[in-house]
């Protein structure tokens, strides 16, 4: 039996495991399980590979996409570019080799909402995940500056320093933060939200709830809403073709 799974922390709620299963189920796949490898340090990781017989490929996630990369054999250019690792595929010879999704997830989920008038973004948070959406909008030719607790050479603004003019001028807010994901759903970024418009497009990477508080601040001033449940799906395609265990 061939092995796939989810790598990180607290992660009972899984979106892979649940969308893996259905997938297999959907497509008679009876070769291949798909587990979750909740583990509280990464110091445990070689265990699980080395305990984990039949394993041929991983997705990371929170808080592991920077952590698990001194622990591979090889990082591919996109994932080493980003600087985050959210896709693991394990060779016949057993090498561990990086890869990164989320951009491509992310990228496929807001160009179509793309327009003229989108010229420069926020991005809310600076973990491995915000790397991969940095990654994205180089490739758009949309400018970013990230917001973030506390300045530093990457961080343009702190939340005590975002003003609603600041908001008004970038008209693509990504929320990378894990601020009002289930059950926590009341909460979400400090910003000021008075300064979105009708022309913004506000992107939560959360996607449990739906529709998260920061969206519902978009809704309300009828910007263009995106939650992470499609971003999720392609890059979970993407990596189920990296681990080509279907020939």
């Amino acid at each position: 039996m061939k092995k796939l799974g989810l790598l990180g922390k607290n992660i009972s709620y899984s979106f892979s495991r649940s969308y893996f299963k259905e997938k297999f189920e959907k497509e008679n796949i009876n070769d291949i399980t798909y587990g979750n490898f909740d583990i509280e340090s990464i110091d445990l990781f070689p265990e699980i590979i080395k305990n984990t017989k039949g394993l041929k490929g991983l997705n990371v996630t929170i808080p592991y996409k920077e952590e698990v990369m001194p622990y591979l054999d090889k990082i591919k250019k996109k994932a080493r570019e980003i600087g985050a690792v959210n896709t693991i595929k394990i060779s016949k010879k057993g090498k561990l080799v990086g890869y990164n999704t989320d951009y491509y997830g992310f990228y496929k989920s807001i160009e179509p909402a793309i327009k003229p008038y989108h010229m420069s973004a926020l991005i809310l948070g600076t973990g491995g995940a915000s790397k991969a959406i940095a990654y994205s909008l180089k490739k758009l030719d949309i400018p970013y500056h990230y917001v973030s607790r506390t300045k530093s050479k990457d961080v343009t603004y702190t939340y005590d320093t975002l003003t609603s003019s600041i908001v008004k001028q970038h008209k693509i807010i990504v929320n990378c933060t894990p601020l009002g994901t289930f059950p926590d759903v009341d909460a979400c970024p400090n910003i000021p939200y008075d300064g979105i418009t009708n022309h913004h497009v506000l992107f939560d990477l959360i996607y449990n709830p739906a529709e998260t508080a920061f969206l519902k601040h978009g809704k309300a001033k009828n910007a263009t809403i995106i939650n992470g449940s499609k971003m999720l799906v392609y890059q979970a395609e993407k990596s189920w073709e990296i681990w080509g265990l279907i020939k």
